[in-house]
């Protein structure tokens, strides 16, 4: 046939995310926001990926040429996804990318192009760094059912939820700065609480500092904190939380409420260890939610006595919306929290 395999090694091809590439010529997408760009000629280009599923209907995002699809993944087994066809001739850019959390995670094997296509490298990644720690709206979950904003989610099987719209990237691209996503749906900050992975939950605690964290699916790695310092750390944390007790709510002096608040100050301390100099954002989402939880928030933000430790509240906070934050509100949250990281000044992106 008139095409050839590009291997992932190729060096024209640009990579952001927590990335599992100890195998390189198989790297391990985890993460929401994970994602390849690169330039290519010809009329169309294929990828060739094996998707390892725990829930939900898995998709992977697409945009080629400023056109965004979607393409559903098959369950099991190596596949090859024709990503765009019928492209006129000339050079065009792709960008490949993980639409949802580690409700799945994928091995890239390759794209397929024409046998004489032209592979080049597109524009280098922006020198700012951000990365953010969150849940499902940190993920963009159900963040295409614009027809429900302000609203209940509709029923859904995966098909509404990208990252690309997710509040996350969307301020990264408004900032220019390269983003790691590490949001999952239904996570909160402590074990045994929250919605990942029940019955038995995982807390961000877990998670924050590995590579593969969902055991339904591959063995959990550690994650080398060596090979990305972000300049801005988002910590959007602490809605979750209230389940299965909302404790923070009904007793916010009480010892489990104390608790939290003592973990969450452990948490932040020890991001601060792995990033020293990064200014470390705490915040939660416009979301329905109890503010007890933005009043513990604000409490231990003002305890660490940081002066590069920030919390960030948007205007309508915590009384958005009754379900997950669709593509216009997740537009006014990244326009509100790019905005504060700007008023913070140019030093905010220095080494």
């Amino acid at each position: 046939m008139n095409e050839k395999l590009i291997t992932p090694d190729c060096k024209e091809f640009q990579y952001m995310g927590r990335i599992d590439d100890s195998n390189p010529m198989e790297p391990v997408w985890i993460y929401p926001c994970t994602c390849l760009k690169v330039r290519f000629t010809g009329t169309f280009v294929k990828a060739v990926i094996t998707n390892i599923r725990s829930y939900l209907t898995n998709y992977i995002g697409v945009i080629v040429d400023g056109n965004e699809s979607k393409v559903k993944l098959d369950n099991e087994g190596i596949n090859t996804y024709t990503l765009a066809d019928n492209l006129a001739q000339g050079e065009h850019e792709l960008l490949l990318f993980k639409r949802m959390d580690s409700c799945h995670i994928l091995k890239f094997h390759g794209l397929i192009v024409e046998e004489g296509a032209v592979i080049s490298a597109p524009e280098a990644l922006p020198q700012r760094r951000m990365e953010v720690y969150g849940d499902s709206v940190s993920a963009g979950e159900v963040s295409e059912a614009v027809a429900y904003v302000g609203l209940a989610d509709p029923e859904h099987d995966g098909e509404y939820s990208n990252s690309y719209y997710s509040y996350s990237w969307l301020t990264a691209r408004k900032l220019n700065a390269t983003l790691h996503d590490i949001a999952q749906g239904g996570i909160a900050l402590l074990d045994n609480t929250g919605y990942f992975n029940g019955p038995e939950m995982i807390g961000m605690e877990a998670v924050y500092d590995k590579l593969e964290y969902n055991p339904s699916l591959s063995e959990v790695k550690e994650w080398d904190f060596k090979k990305y310092t972000p300049h801005v750390v988002v910590v959007a944390i602490g809605q979750n939380d209230a389940n299965p007790e909302n404790y923070m709510a009904s007793n916010y002096t009480g010892e489990k409420a104390a608790h939290w608040r003592r973990r969450y100050q452990a948490f932040i301390k020890t991001l601060r260890t792995k990033y020293p100099k990064a200014t470390i954002i705490l915040t939660t989402t416009i979301l329905n939610h109890d503010p007890s939880w933005d009043c513990a928030i604000e409490d231990v933000c003002t305890r660490l006595k940081d002066s590069k430790v920030y919390h960030f509240t948007y205007s309508n906070n915590g009384c958005g919306t009754h379900g997950h934050i669709r593509i216009p509100e997740a537009e006014k949250m990244a326009e509100e929290l790019s905005g504060f990281v700007l008023s913070l000044g140019n030093s905010v992106w220095e080494d």
